[in-house]
Formats: structure tokens, C-alpha cells, sequence
């Protein structure tokens, strides 16, 4: 029975990852804490380190996402996380006090997402939930006859989270990286993070775990059925992908076309256009996105309106 998961593994890969992000998020919470007391000077400092320690965790993780997960888009985000991580540290602590604001959104992001890793009980929870949801939309497009949710094949796991499709005789699973938690994360710390009215940063979270949740059940679907049913199996692409992504079986070419190419690309346009759909109704939001274009291009860039107050604060009259 092949069954390629739809992330590579279920477990830490560099287990002291998971304790260094607890690390991390740590940093970045002492850091909150000074801020709120009125210790500029000294949030600057510890916000800084975290921010250091933030590039070492991305840092272990190049590795990972090249060879073990083989992913080009996550490998160059992740790559790419070092020296931003770095330069948002030094800009902090050389008197950049916007920064706090995406500072504060990256410990809100870690209490969101660590929890549901570090958890058997959440974890479990989560990935059955989307797996048995993804099966109900296979089945409902009728993409799959007599396609059946099933245990992990996996000796160690008691999942219900494979899509068995015995038509073709392939299946997948569902593992965490496959629940959407991660973007949903980071829109949770992002909201949380802004100084804006409660209903509206409600409605904001609302608005975009909604949509992340609908987008990522449709994406497994798609990926499940493409690997199942080898849509993208042609001779054309079997030798670029293979090559690009060190594959030695032809029946992953589908697989690896329709999650780390197709879904991958798409997955960043989606949150680009959730982020402007939110920020429509908090535009609170355009102060990190003004800080984000800042470090890309070394420009101030106003998003907001004039009277807006910096920080994510209420419009000033």
C-alpha cells in the first residue's frame, strides 16, 4: 500500500526545534512585558535577542524543509527568515519602536501554533478533523468513487487520516503541516497584535480563519485526488520534477506537482489577498504591512490614512 503523506512526517525532524521555539516565544513575551511596563530601552534589548534566537530556529530548519520535506518555496522563505530575522533585531535595537508591533504579532503567533504541536490531544484532534472533512468533500464532488478514510499505515499512529482509493490502489494522509494551523497562526498573532477595537479584531479573526480553513480543506482534496488518481503523471513532468526535487519513484511526480508546486504558489497569493480582504475591515493591519515593505525596501511607505494613529492605535480627529 503506497501511501505518501501529504507532509512528509508527523514528528520533529531537529527536536530541539520545538524546545527553541518555546524559547523563542519566550524572548518575545519578555519583551511584550517590558514594553507594556514602560521599559522601552529595555524591550528593545530583549526583543532584539529574540529576534536573534528567531534566525537560529529558521536557521536549524533550512536542512529540513530542502532535503527531508523537499519544498522550494519553504526552503527560500525559510532561507530567507535568517538574515530578515537578523535585520528586524537590529533595526529594533537601534531605536525602530514600530517594530514592537510585529514583534508583539510573532509571540501571539508561537502561543497560537505550539500549543497544537506540542499537544498528542490537540494535534490528534485537529488533523482528524480536517481529514474527515477533506474526505466529506471528495466524496461530495464525487472527485473519488469508493475512495475510504482509514487508519495511518504507519506502525506508531492510530490516525484516522488516510484517503484510501482502492480504485487506483494509492493513497495519502493528512498530517499536521496539512491543517492550516500555521497560516491561521500567523493571522491570529497578526490581529491580536494590532491596538484596534475588540468587535472589529473578532471579526478580522473570523474573516480570515474561515477562509484559510475552507481554502486548506479544498487543497487537500485537490492534493489527494491528484495523487490518487496520478493527474499530473505525464512524462513531460517526470523527469524536471524528479530531478528538482531528488525523487526516486515516478508515481510521487504527481504528488510533489500538486502540493509543492501548484498548492504551494497559490497558498502565498491566498494569503496576500486575505490579508488586503482583512485589512479592509482593520486597517489596523497596514501598520505591519508598512513595517514589512520598510524592511524590503528600505523606504517609508504609508498604507494608512493620514490621520490614522501610528501603532495600530484609533484614527486621531
Amino acid at each position: 500500500m503506497s501511501v505518501p503523506a501529504l507532509s512528509v512526517t508527523e514528528t520533529s525532524v531537529l527536536p530541539v526545534t520545538d524546545v527553541l521555539a518555546w524559547v523563542v516565544v519566550a524572548a518575545f513575551l519578555g519583551g511584550m512585558v517590558a514594553e507594556w511596563q514602560g521599559r522601552r530601552g529595555l524591550a528593545r534589548t530583549a526583543l532584539a535577542g529574540a529576534w536573534g534566537l528567531f534566525a537560529v530556529f529558521w536557521l536549524l530548519l533550512i536542512q529540513y524543509y530542502a532535503f527531508i520535506h523537499r519544498s522550494i518555496v519553504e526552503t527560500v522563505l525559510v532561507a530567507v527568515a535568517v538574515p530578515a530575522c537578523l535585520y528586524v533585531g537590529w533595526l529594533l535595537y537601534q531605536g525602530r519602536d514600530s517594530l514592537f508591533v510585529l514583534s508583539r504579532a510573532v509571540a501571539f503567533m508561537g502561543l497560537i501554533y505550539l500549543p497544537f504541536e506540542t499537544s498528542v490531544i490537540a494535534r490528534t484532534f485537529l488533523i482528524e478533523t480536517v481529514a474527515r472533512q477533506t474526505a466529506v468533500v471528495i466524496n461530495w464532488l464525487g472527485l473519488a468513487d469508493g475512495m475510504v478514510l482509514v487508519e495511518d499505515p504507519a506502525a506508531d499512529s492510530m490516525l484516522l487520516n488516510t484517503f484510501w482509493f482502492p480504485e487506483a490502489g494509492r493513497g495519502s494522509s493528512i498530517v499536521f503541516a496539512c491543517t492550516g494551523i500555521g497560516s491561521m497562526a500567523i493571522f491570529g498573532g497578526l490581529i491580536t497584535a494590532v491596538k484596534a477595537p475588540l468587535r472589529r479584531k473578532a471579526v478580522g479573526l473570523v474573516i480570515s480563519i474561515s477562509i484559510i480553513w475552507v481554502l486548506n480543506i479544498a487543497r487537500n482534496a485537490f492534493i489527494a485526488v491528484a495523487n490518487g488518481y496520478q493527474w499530473f503523471a505525464h512524462p513531460a513532468l517526470r523527469g524536471p520534477v524528479m530531478t528538482a526535487f531528488g525523487l526516486t519513484d515516478p508515481a510521487r511526480v504527481s504528488f510533489f506537482v500538486a502540493d509543492r508546486i501548484i498548492s504551494q504558489f497559490l497558498a502565498l497569493f491566498a494569503l496576500v489577498a486575505i490579508a488586503w480582504l482583512v485589512s479592509r475591515w482593520l486597517p489596523e493591519l497596514l501598520d505591519i504591512a508598512e513595517e514589512l515593505l520598510y524592511l524590503l525596501t528600505g523606504n517609508e511607505v504609508r498604507l494608512r490614512p493620514p490621520n490614522a494613529a501610528p501603532d495600530g492605535g484609533e484614527p486621531q480627529e
